[in-house]
């Protein structure tokens, strides 16, 4: 397996003026990450319903079964938030199947543990608590750009996924127009933090959609991405793309 150049670090969010306002060292954005997190956590998954017009879990399945997902496989999901990603998977998986959710917003996975009865770790995707060779499958849902090393994150991937196993990355980018950016800033930063304030989801989900189109404006390109799973050691890398923004990372770890 190839190794990865732990000299070097490749963040998933270009330098940006407008990020500098949240933290200014890898220890306050996890400390302040996690916080918006866990505020917004019981309205989060009205905030999605409102930002996908009613059709993520459709696209979350079908992007899960497209990239391999089956009945009977031992999944992980990473940044597993509230479980939107995890409740389609194990609808693919089946009762002979296997997930482990991961994330470290312990009022996210309160949330999770409302509706899915599965296992539950509280970790970053750096240092995942797993043995090597462990999951069939892993997926992460549009959280990339929160993590703080694409070869690290990338490389904890590889480790604990099976010979042969695969992983799906799902992510939101940048419209590549002016217009198409104007848009969607338009929409996440503007139109959804009010229409949750309407259905009284609180000041904390606006706030955490704010962040979210900020990091969308700084996240890196879809090749450095995958150049960095390439680099980990992922073998048939490629990119799916859906509406022109919505993408999924694809990688398979070789045999052994």
């Amino acid at each position: 397996m190839p190794a990865t150049d732990t000299s070097r670090s490749v963040s998933p969010l270009q330098a940006d003026p407008q990020l500098d306002s949240y933290f200014s060292t890898e220890t306050e954005r996890r400390e302040k990450t996690r916080e918006m997190f866990d505020s917004a956590a019981f309205a989060y998954d009205r905030a999605e319903g409102i930002t996908a017009l009613g059709t993520g879990a459709w696209y979350r399945r079908y992007a899960l079964s497209r990239a391999g997902l089956g009945e009977g496989m031992r999944v992980l999901d990473v940044a597993a938030g509230t479980g939107l990603v995890a409740r389609e998977a194990c609808r693919l998986i089946g009762p002979a199947g296997r997930l482990t959710a991961l994330d470290p917003s312990p009022g996210m996975l309160a949330e999770l543990r409302k509706k899915l009865d599965v296992e539950t770790l509280e970790a970053y995707a750096e240092s995942i608590p797993l043995a090597d060779d462990q999951v069939d499958f892993l997926s992460m849902g549009y959280a990339l750009r929160h993590v703080a090393d694409l070869d690290v994150v990338f490389a904890e991937y590889l480790r604990v996924l099976k010979p042969g196993g695969r992983a799906c990355v799902m992510e939101i980018t940048r419209p590549q127009s002016a217009v198409g950016r104007m848009l969607m800033r338009l929409y996440i930063r503007g139109v959804v933090p009010l229409l949750a304030r309407l259905v009284r989801s609180g000041p904390e989900v606006g706030r955490l959609w704010e962040y979210y189109w900020d990091t969308i404006q700084a996240s890196v390109g879809p090749d450095e991405v995958m150049d960095a799973m390439r680099r980990a050691g992922f073998a048939e890398v490629r990119c799916h793309v859906t509406l022109g923004v919505f993408r999924e990372y694809l990688g398979r770890k070789p045999a052994a």
